[in-house]
């Protein structure tokens, strides 16, 4: 990919005057081609092979490795710089462009690009900016650390601090003695660049619009994702989520005082229940006194009289059994009238909640219908304000140690499909994001029914290490079959029908009429 940027006709001086060439560049290309090692100067292709492609390449590779060139060629390296971040848009655009060629045609000649060769010109993109090599930690892209202080980062035994994300998530204690070997002044610059490095969130709801049921993704509908971008700054992030974390860990704290000083008091509780059992083992057995005999026939006398009433109490007891048997039968034909009379409340009672629930399924369809109501006005409100109004390109400033002007923030948004290395929906180029802003990425569904995995990539032009990416599962059903038959239509037949009898009756009416008038 470098080679070929570096074929561009921007950097020929024979289409651009801008570009200059010098009798020294042919001392100093070669002097830094020995010092970067593994140029490639075989090909005979042109313009890949001309001295100005050359020129630009060796200089390319120089500000990735960030190595010194000398003060004649800083400013042709800097030109270079400036014009690399448009170029690259360019290839992206062009290679998207040849992508949907290849599947308009469906030809086996016609190879369209990769996947992978469209994310290493977004990931050229931010290590031109950025002044780092592919594989190199995003760590880099501080003040102040460089390559011997990010061994003592990286390779620490506590920490393992590998990416921006985990150094911003540490507390401040433990940042500060993780960059003890920066002075104060320094860590102070480290924690403000740090902190203005950008976090963005993504919130994604796939839709089919002007459908009936916009939820229900058929197959060969429009889909459209709508992704919703937040942009906030890394400080803001991670000092919401450390004060959350301190306001958790303080109730927890005075819980587990609470339950120790509960477990001490039952720890005492049973050692008291204990001292009261052996107590209680010690008391004697109370003897019972033995009952006088001379008390003895007067409870007997006492026990018969009371067989007596019984007896008695049980007569008047029969005798009002069978009053109560009389009654019971003159009851039953009352008792059947009240059944009939509660099974007819029952009956209304049901009658009545049946038609609450209809209602209530009347209420759920309205609200449905309005809120899809309000989605479709949100979205011709969107390509209303797309069309009207021109947001600003200056977004924030990007924080770079080595490229030539200030840059603005800016981000591409697309979905591919990983497993299948296919590009799913054309990358859209956000430059407006300084809050938040809302995407639309629209692509056609896939052919056959099924779920469906794809994947949401945002990706910075200037930062590396900071790309998004979250994933989106779709479940495509069987398309509705077209309806042959609509009452619709019928009633709109029958209206053409009665509007050509009235115009028969008023036609047959003239005619009468004329002829009338040629009688008289």
């Amino acid at each position: 990919l470098i080679m070929v940027l570096a074929g561009a006709s921007e950097f020929d001086p024979q289409y651009n005057k801008d570009a200059t060439s010098r009798p020294a560049d042919n001392i100093q290309i070669p002097q830094l081609i020995r010092e970067i090692g593994g140029i490639n100067l075989k090909k005979n292709e042109p313009p890949l092979t001309c001295p100005y492609s050359l020129k630009a390449r060796v200089l390319l590779l120089t500000h990735l490795a960030r190595m010194k060139v000398p003060e004649v060629l800083e400013e042709d390296q800097q030109f270079i710089l400036k014009k690399s971040p448009a170029l690259l848009q360019e290839m992206i655009n062009v290679i998207c462009q040849l992508i949907i060629m290849a599947r308009s045609r469906e030809e086996r000649e016609f190879r369209a690009p990769s996947l992978g060769s469209l994310e290493n010109c977004m990931k050229l993109s931010q290590m031109t900016v950025q002044g780092l090599q592919q594989f190199k930690s995003p760590l880099l892209q501080l003040p102040h650390i460089e390559e011997d202080n990010l061994r003592r980062v990286s390779n620490h035994k506590k920490y393992k601090i590998k990416s921006i994300q985990d150094l911003v998530s540490l507390k401040g204690s433990d940042r500060r003695n993780l960059l003890h070997f920066l002075e104060d002044k320094k860590y102070e610059e480290v924690m403000a660049v740090l902190g203005s490095f950008p976090y963005v969130t993504m919130d994604i709801k796939p839709q089919v619009l002007d459908d009936e049921d916009s939820n229900n993704i058929t197959v060969g509908s429009l889909v459209t994702v709508l992704v919703t971008l937040t942009r906030q700054t890394m400080a803001e992030v991670f000092e919401k989520e450390q004060s959350i974390c301190a306001a958790e860990e303080q109730p927890t704290e005075e819980g587990q005082g609470d339950v120790n000083k509960v477990k001490s008091k039952g720890w005492q509780q049973k050692n008291k229940g204990t001292k009261k059992a052996s107590k209680s083992k010690k008391k004697k057995p109370v003897k019972k006194k033995p009952v006088p005999p001379s008390l003895q026939p007067a409870k007997q006398q006492k026990q018969k009289q009371a067989n007596g009433v019984a007896h008695r109490f049980n007569d008047i007891l029969s005798f009002f059994v069978v009053k109560e048997e009389d009654e019971e039968v003159s009851d039953k034909g009352s008792d059947s009238e009240e059944e009939e009379t509660n099974r007819d409340s029952q009956s209304e009672k049901d009658d009545g909640s049946d038609r609450d629930s209809d209602r209530e399924q009347d209420e759920k369809q309205n609200k449905d219908d309005e809120a899809e109501w309000q989605e479709l006005q949100q979205s011709i409100q969107r390509k209303e304000r797309a069309l009207l109004e021109t947001k600003s390109k200056i977004t924030h400033p990007v924080y770079s140690l080595f490229f030539p002007e200030e840059k603005q923030e800016w981000w591409w948004l697309y979905i591919a499909d990983r497993k299948e290395q296919m590009l799913i929906c054309m990358p859209y180029h956000v430059c407006t994001l300084k809050d938040k802003e809302e995407v639309e990425l629209k692509f056609p569904a896939p052919g056959k029914p099924g779920n469906y995995q794809y994947t949401v990539y945002l990706r910075s032009d200037s930062y590396m290490g900071l790309d998004q990416i979250k994933p989106l599962k779709l479940e495509v059903h069987e398309a509705k079959p077209v309806p042959e038959n609509h009452p619709q239509w019928d009633t709109a037949i029958e209206g053409d029908e009665d509007q050509e009898d009235s115009e028969g009756f008023e036609d047959s009416f003239e005619e009468e009429e004329e002829e009338e008038e040629d009688d008289d």
